[in-house]
């Protein structure tokens, strides 16, 4: 894997020694040399004012930086204004999502908003700023929670893809044929954008499992089973998680993904761990 293929994802901390922590967290990562750095974004904005100094914070030590946009819970004037000082920070790639719901926010708030799905973001940040960000969607191989079937949930991908995404980053899974077979099938609908994996280093078995259980990832039983069976033994499951993420990796590239994107958690000793693996 070569040093301009891979990206890293944080989440906007939210207190100064989280700031701080952060700081020392991309530097050790920043000297793999990532093509660029995303920067998450809460439900219906919530950390949009940490999501901007993260990214102005990054871009000043000289490296590319995309910030998360959600739209559910959004107003089109207040995306407007988000897209403007963007663009006025110099800020030229993006991550556009639908989101999740703000806490407190139900069905019928969603429905009634300006934006339900990631589609119309895409054509709206178009419609708005012509070609001046370069945009990733998401991308669900095992199927996003809510959509009603697979067959669905590749032509909502799709969709996003044809109001002028440029690429997409997928949900984080751990079965590399799951991968292959939503390419395959996005392929078919004439997709053609690249796909990029979504990487989640194993560290802590509880907080995987807690992950998991809310985005919709399957947890292979055997890999399930055998962090179960090392208890509260760190250092073991996290020797056992670089060997599995490690051989997805492996298993990825080999099958011609176009990259990875690693989420981080905002901890570096995993992603470095995987990273130096894989050039060795």
């Amino acid at each position: 894997m070569t040093p301009h293929n891979f990206s890293i994802e944080f989440f906007p901390p939210k207190t100064p020694d989280g700031t701080e922590k952060l700081r020392a967290t991309r530097a050790r990562l920043a000297a793999l040399h990532p093509k660029y750095f995303s920067v998450t974004f809460g439900a219906g904005g919530s950390t949009q004012q940490g999501t901007l100094s993260t990214v102005l914070e990054i871009l000043q030590e000289g490296h590319e930086a995309a910030p998360h946009l959600s739209c559910i819970g959004s107003s089109r004037t207040a995306l407007r204004s988000i897209l403007s000082q963007y663009q006025a920070h110099g800020i030229k790639r993006l991550v556009a999502l639908r989101g999740d719901l703000p806490s407190g926010y139900g069905a019928v708030d969603a429905a009634s908003g300006e934006f339900r799905y990631a589609n119309e973001l895409v054509e709206f940040i178009r419609a708005e700023t012509g070609d001046w960000f370069h945009i990733e969607v998401g991308a669900y191989p095992e199927m996003h929670p809510q959509a009603k079937s697979p067959q669905d949930d590749v032509q909502q991908f799709a969709r996003k893809v044809k109001a002028g995404a440029d690429a997409a980053i997928t949900q984080y899974f751990y079965n590399a044929d799951a991968y292959f077979h939503f390419v395959d099938e996005s392929r078919k609908l004439g997709v053609d954008i690249p796909i990029v994996p979504g990487i989640m280093p194993i560290t802590n078995y509880s907080q995987l499992m807690r992950f998991s259980d809310m985005c919709g990832t399957e947890i292979p039983r055997w890999v399930r089973l055998k962090l179960a069976s090392y208890g509260d033994d760190t250092d073991s499951i996290r020797a056992f998680g670089l060997d599995v993420v490690t051989q997805l990796c492996e298993k990825l590239l080999a099958g011609g993904a176009p990259g990875l994107h690693f989420y981080t958690l905002n901890q570096a000793n995993a992603t470095m761990s995987i990273w130096q693996r894989l050039v060795a």
